[in-house]
């Protein structure tokens, strides 16, 4: 299953984990960058600015439950 984790950046130069998020969508079609970074701003951006969001793409594996990152994993901002 494929899943979303959403970051934080934090104003000390770090990150930090808000949420994960399972995507639903059959139609892939209607899943693009910016439909799953407006569906975050609504679930995880109350108290946040948006340009201070970020998601990486995850794997779940539903019988085991572990989460997969792409390899290598690295989170770049600017």
């Amino acid at each position: 299953m494929v899943a979303y984790e959403f970051y934080w950046l934090d104003p000390t130069g770090g990150y930090q984990i808000i949420g994960v998020l399972p995507e639903r969508r059959m139609n892939p079609e209607r899943i693009t960058q910016e439909s799953i970074m407006n569906w975050g701003e609504k679930i995880f951006g109350r108290d946040l600015r948006a340009e201070d969001l970020f998601f990486v793409q995850v794997t779940l594996d539903q019988k085991t439950v572990r989460m997969f990152r792409p390899i290598p994993f690295s989170i770049n901002y600017n």
